[in-house]
């Protein structure tokens, strides 16, 4: 603070220098007691100088010393009831002060501290005059303040003892002093610290307005470099007592080495310790700078902390993961450790590929080694079948492999032709329809099934059944163009619903089926030949709901 100690002794034989420039408005004003109006001003302004210097030891013990000098002094030398007071002019020295402070409690950066100290000022001032009390005095205080993160504080109080003087019919002598001062450190270094601070005084003897002092303060300080400090503070008299201004600026700059934290206490300071938390030693790598020296657990020669393994003995190895760690094992003896064994109780060869270096051979990738692969090519699936294991699966269970399989999804038979190999004779399921590979057969201009179409409508309903994901399949009734095209809408539904009815009688819900004739509505090749009219006369099975793969219908 600017008035107020702290009580703290900063530095161990650490000397601090300051530089204070100190201007007082008005701190001595005459005015009638009967209505107080002004009379004059005796001292109108006063600019002081103090050279101040401290030498703190063993960051306990402050020892203090200010020698002030006004520069400037001026008034009005106003006369009352014929009474002249001569105002001040000129440069003069005042009083000097000697300081002794001690810390009883608590540390630099901690959030409570308490010290004792006291100054006594000797009369080097004018006698006489408004720079000193041409005697002897003395002040014993009481210190307490603290520090924390981002707040610094301190409070001093005590009595000034002095002789009795009568000035102006103004009875002063012993006064009770004190003060108390808060400010918010900011920046990265908390290098800039505002706020406000408070003193007061008042006599002992006769407690008035005019024997009791107040002044506010608001202060800012900042650190331009480690070591230097500047600093500026203003505010208004509180009171009218003898001394007190109606306005005090103050303008600072000192050397105060920087207080710098040292939680551990090894002489590395925070900022450049790299383990602030661990007495340690001094190191030219900042990296190191105040951290225990190395440390090896395992005794293996290795320090712990480019050991991979620090607590079990090992060896070196170029490699960081495996560096201080024992020698890999390789329980199945095939060379390759068990650390990158995919397979490590089984003998293998090495492969780039980490999921499959040291496990056997395994052409295909299907995860059945080449020596239980009954197709080491292919990918495949387990079996109990020593003549299947790792082979494709058979889906449809037709008895063809999938990877001959035509129609996977469709039970068939054998057939030389790679496209026709496993698939049914004349059905076979897309992604949206039946397909039948034979037509229907009817009477000529009837809905009556001839007999040589049983065994394609028997198969329709095998596919049906093998396919439970179909849950609604519509049965279409198409014709050609000859004709009347109502009746041949009439005879298309007649035969859909024919169709339907015979399925229904091979065991399919009938609840899966709907049927519709849409006549000769929707030709699927010319009808002006008669082969385009054979296949325009036909049936159909479209599928209209189907189950996906998560259980839900797709429509």
């Amino acid at each position: 603070m600017f008035g107020v100690q702290s009580p703290y002794a900063a530095g161990s034989a650490t000397p601090h220098l300051m530089l204070l420039g100190d201007y007082a408005n008005n701190p001595l004003v005459l005015r009638r007691k009967s209505d107080d109006s002004d009379v004059g001003t005796v001292v109108g302004g006063q600019l002081f100088v103090h050279l101040n210097g401290s030498l703190s030891l063993f960051d306990r013990i402050n020892l203090n010393i200010d020698v002030p000098l006004a520069l400037y002094q001026g008034g009005d030398s106003p006369t009352s009831n014929g009474t002249s007071f001569n105002s001040p002019s000129g440069a003069e020295f005042g009083d000097i002060r000697a300081g002794l402070r001690v810390r009883l409690l608590g540390e630099y950066h901690d959030a409570f501290q308490l010290a004792v100290g006291g100054y006594v000022w000797l009369p080097t001032g004018k006698s006489g005059g408004f720079v000193g009390d041409g005697e002897v005095r003395g002040m014993p205080q009481l210190i307490v303040g603290g520090r924390t993160d981002r707040i610094v504080w301190s409070a001093a109080a005590g009595p000034e003892l002095r002789s009795s003087q009568v000035y102006a019919g103004v009875d002063q002598g012993t006064m009770i002093k004190g003060g108390a001062g808060i400010g918010v450190l900011l920046g990265a270094r908390r290098q800039f610290q505002i706020g406000p601070e408070f003193n007061v005084a008042f006599s002992t003897k006769s407690v008035e307005k005019r024997t009791t002092n107040a002044e506010a303060l608001l202060g800012a300080r900042y650190r331009v470099i480690r070591d230097m400090e500047l600093g500026i503070a203003a505010g208004p008299g509180l009171t009218s007592g003898i001394g007190t201004p109606d306005f005090r600026g103050l303008l600072m700059v000192a050397y105060s080495p920087e207080q710098r934290a040292d939680r551990d206490k090894d002489g590395v300071y925070d900022d450049v310790d790299a383990c602030p938390d661990e007495f340690g030693d001094r190191s030219d790598d900042p990296a190191k700078n105040g951290c225990p020296a190395p440390k090896d657990r395992d005794k293996d020669g290795i320090l712990d902390e480019i050991d991979a393994c620090p607590d079990v003995p090992g060896v070196r190895s170029d490699d960081p993961a495996k560096n201080g760690c024992p020698l890999p094992k390789d329980r199945d003896k095939d060379g390759i450790p068990d650390d990158v064994d995919a397979c490590p109780d089984t003998p293998g060869v090495r492969s780039d590929d980490p999921a499959k270096n040291g496990c056997p051979p395994d052409r295909d990738g299907d995860g059945i080694p080449d020596s239980a692969d009954a197709c080491p090519d292919l990918k495949g699936v387990a079996s109990s079948d020593p003549k299947q294991n790792g082979c494709p699966p058979d889906t449809d269970g037709d008895g063809i492999r999938d990877d001959v399989d035509a129609c996977k999804l469709e039970k068939g038979k054998p057939n030389p032709d790679p496209t026709k190999n496993g698939c049914p004779q004349a059905v076979r399921v897309t992604e949206n329809a039946i397909v039948i590979l034979q037509q229907v057969q009817f009477d000529t201009g009837k809905a009556t099934i001839k007999k040589a179409s049983d065994a394609l409508l028997d198969e329709v309903a095998a596919v049906l059944t093998e396919h439970p994901e179909i849950r609604k399949a519509e049965i279409q009734g198409h014709t050609d163009d000859r004709g009347v095209p109502k009746a041949n809408e009439k005879l298309s539904q007649d035969r859909a619903d024919a169709v339907k009815k015979a399925l229904v009688k091979r065991g399919i819900d009938e609840g899966r089926l709907v049927s519709r004739g849409y006549g000769q509505t929707a030709p699927i090749d010319d009808n002006k030949t008669e082969a385009g009219r054979q296949r325009n006369r036909r049936v159909e099975f479209k599928i209209l709901e189907k189950a996906s793969k998560g259980g839900s219908d797709a429509k």
